[in-house]
This record gives structure tokens, sequence and C-alpha cells, in this order.
């Protein structure tokens, strides 16, 4: 059976390998034919993507969908059945797996299943079935489907508890090398880059987030061993020589990530290292920072949120501003580079709040912030607070963006938000110092191009 997996266009000028789709492919190989599109690299009009699907003959069309991408998935389904309408369509990731019935209403008939949840070892299950003409849609944890004009919705999103089972990602299909200068962090220290997994959960609970109901609160670990069997293997096929860690938790269990990371020392592979997802500030000490330092580590994203105490409380983050910079001090002295995360807008906030927070980003030695919008993200504990309150009626769902004022506080105005937004920016990276820094950082005109690209969206978005 011949399958093709979609990463829609969206507004993200993140442009990464898609590592859950990669996942997907591998989870049917050697039983189906796969191919990946990855359209934020490989932009196609929609009449070269219809052409695209008449010419592959694929059996299933399945999406990768985020809240922004729904109106591109919603499009495209719907080119791929007006261009056959035999071919299954099937969509997965965080808003199908967050608002499946909301989410099959949007899409109409464009779309035939909604899988939430992992799909390591449900979709393969799935296809398998499909293809042999004995799926009984009632049998498949996680799936979302039509009869009639009802939908489905089966109980109980699946996880993988053995993440050692789950195959590498079909990089044969992603071809790493060749994806351009312009990925999460924006920066290199080196150069082709790829995505890697350590880890998969989330015990917290920040009200702003819904990373623990998409992975599970439990938290499950590859083994060292296949982490740098896996970067070995791109080291050597694809000629990669920076790895990103984009585990939402990688140091929340330090015997793991401490393993990891010697065995990357143990490897002697001339690589570089950067979390630019984020780690929790307060798991790391001096001696693991150490350890990151040694093992190649250039730069660790930090969820900072918020330079106020009060709305640090609010979102339940669990931290304070003071243990925050406690803990900056010491991934300073292992001279490690820094960037940080803050969201503006919270529900709560003030005026007093946006301005704690610019001021606080300014005085910490980070290199990098960037200053994102609040979106009441679904699946979140703030999402159901602001639903029952009936704040989310005029939420547009298909301009989501951390760029974009999607919700605005009772006590501010959209044109004060964007305002600190747009001011927080210009101070931070206007100031000489970190201007120079990243002047020095480009590496070529191709990556000029994509981070001038970046700016000017950003501020047209601001």
């Amino acid at each position: 059976m011949k399958i093709l997996l979609v990463k829609p266009p969206s507004l993200s000028d993140h442009i990464q390998p898609p590592l859950g789709l990669g996942y997907l492919a591998s989870s049917v190989a050697g039983r189906h034919h796969t191919t990946i599109l990855d359209m934020l690299k490989t932009p196609l009009s929609d009449e070269k993507f219809r052409h695209c699907i008449a010419e592959g003959r694929y059996d299933v069309v399945g999406f990768q969908c985020y809240t922004p991408d729904l109106q591109s998935v919603a499009r495209l389904a719907r080119l791929v059945k007006q261009e056959s309408p035999r071919i299954a369509t099937i969509a997965g990731g965080p808003h199908p797996t967050l608002l499946p019935v909301e989410t099959m209403e949007y899409f109409g008939d464009g779309m035939d299943w909604l899988l939430r949840g992992e799909g390591d070892e449900v979709f393969p299950r799935l296809m398998d079935h499909f293809q042999e003409k004995r799926l009984d849609p009632k049998a498949v944890p996680g799936l979302v489907w039509k009869t009639g004009g009802k939908i489905n919705v089966n109980d109980k999103t699946h996880f993988v508890k053995d993440l050692n089972r789950v195959p590498m990602p079909a990089w044969d299909l992603i071809q790493p090398q060749t994806y351009p200068p312009a990925q999460h962090g924006a920066f290199f220290r080196r150069f082709p880059i790829a995505p890697i997994i350590t880890t998969r959960g989330c015990p917290y609970d920040c009200k702003f987030c819904s990373a623990n109901v998409l992975s599970g609160q439990a938290m499950r670990f590859r083994s060292p061993e296949s982490v740098v069997d896996e970067i070995r293997m791109l080291y050597s096929r694809f000629h990669i020589r920076e790895f990103h860690i984009i585990d939402d938790n990688f140091t929340i269990n330090k015997r793991h990530a401490r393993t990891v990371l010697e065995n990357i020392v143990a490897s002697h592979l001339p690589i570089s290292l950067a979390f630019p997802n984020g780690i929790r500030i307060e798991t790391v000490d001096e001696s693991l920072l150490a350890l990151m330092k040694k093992s190649g580590v250039y730069l660790i994203s930090l969820g900072l949120e918020s330079g106020s105490n009060r709305v640090l409380k609010l979102m339940n983050k669990k931290l304070t501003v003071e243990k925050n910079e406690e803990k900056i001090r010491l991934i300073q002295k292992a001279k490690i580079d820094m960037a940080a995360f803050f969201i503006m807008g919270f529900p709560g906030e003030t005026e007093d709040d946006l301005r704690r927070t610019v001021d606080y980003s300014l005085r910490l030695p980070l290199l990098r912030a960037n200053f994102e919008n609040f979106q009441p993200l679904p699946g979140s504990p703030i999402y159901y607070e602001l639903e029952e309150k009936g704040e989310l009626k005029s939420i547009d769902w298909r301009n989501v963006h951390y760029m974009t004022a999607t919700y605005i506080p009772r006590d501010l105005t959209k044109e004060t938000l964007k305002k600190f937004q747009k001011k927080a920016f210009l101070k931070f990276f206007l100031r000489p110092r970190i201007l120079f820094r990243h002047i020095l950082l480009i590496k070529t005109f191709k990556h000029f191009v994509y981070l001038a690209k970046r700016v000017y969206h950003w501020m047209l978005m601001s």
C-alpha cells in the first residue's frame, strides 16, 4: 500500500526535519511504501499538490496537524478527495488529539480518520487492517471516525510504554542533510543539523501547556546506547554535525541525562549539541552542566516565562524569578549560552507584569530571548478555565500563532500587548553587545537570508 505523509505549509519559520512523520514512516517500513512531503521545506501550489497526489497513486494520505495547521490541512484534504475520493485521509497531532470532535467537524467530508496520541504502534495496525479490508474502527485505540453523520471517538489516547521498541525515524525518507539553515534555534555552531529525542512525557502541570496530555505524565526513556547509535548513524550516513535534543524534559532524570552525555563524550564525535526546546531550569547543577559542556553543548533554552513572581504563580510554574537567576548564574559559570522563552499576555497579567518581564530579560546574561504571545492551547488547564468563563468564543483557531495576539487579558488591550512585544524584541536585540554577537554568528549568505526573512516575518506579525 502506498502512503503519503504530509507536513502542511504554515506560518512557522522553523524548517526542520519532521520527526513525528519520520517515526510513523518507520513504523510501517517493510509492509507499506511511504513518502514524506514537507511543504514547509518544499512549498507546492494547490495545482502542484494535486498533481503530486495523482502521480503518486496513493492509497492513504496522512497529515501532521498542529493548531495553526487547521486551515491548511482542511484545504489539502479536500484537494486529495477531489483528485481521488478512494484515497483515505487521516490527520494526527496535537489538535486532533486534544479536540477530536471539533477537529473532525471542521474537516468535514475531507477527512476519514483522526488518530489521537502517539501512532508508533497504532498507525501500522490501522494501515495493515485497512489494506486487508478487515478494519474494525472500534478496535483501534485513539481513532476518531464517522458513521453516517455521527462522529465516534475511541477511548484512550495511546502511549508507547517501551521507547526502545520504537525504530529510529525513517531518516532515508527525511534526508536531514538537505534541510536549510532555518531550524528551531535560528543560529547554529555546525551544519547540517538533525533533531533527536531521548525521552517522552511530562509530569509537570504548567497551566499554559498541554504537553502532559499529549505525551502522558509518565516519563519514558530511550536507552542511552540507542541514542548514541542514532547520532553515529546520522553523523556517518547523512554527515550531520549538530544535534538538537528536543525533549520536553531531558534533565528530569539526571542519571539518564548523564549517561547519554557520557556516551556522547565516549563516542569522540566532533559534534555540537543544543537544547532549543528548553529544559527545566531547576534540574541542572554544576556537575551536570560541566558534563554538558564537555559533550559539546553550547546552547540551552530556558522556559523562564515571566519576570513577575505573581504571574509565575498564576501559571503554576512552581519557580520564582530568584530561583531562576540562581540557576542562570550556574549556566553562565559553565560558559554555555542561554536563550529564554517569555510569555506575554497570560490571563491576569497587567502592564506592570509585562514591564517586569522586559526589564528581567534585559538584566539576565541571555544570548537570545523569544517574547511570545500567550495562546490558549487546547488541552492546557488554562484553556478549560477560559472556556468555562466563556472567554474563548472569539478565538480564531485559523490564526493561532505565537506572534499573533489571539487572546487579550481583561486588563490589557491588543495595542498595548503588541507594543510591549515589539518593544521587548527591539530593546533586547538592538543592544550593541547582543547585535554584534549575532552578526558574528551568521555563517553564510543563505543563512543571512533566512534570518532576514524571520526578522521581517516576526516584526510584520507583531
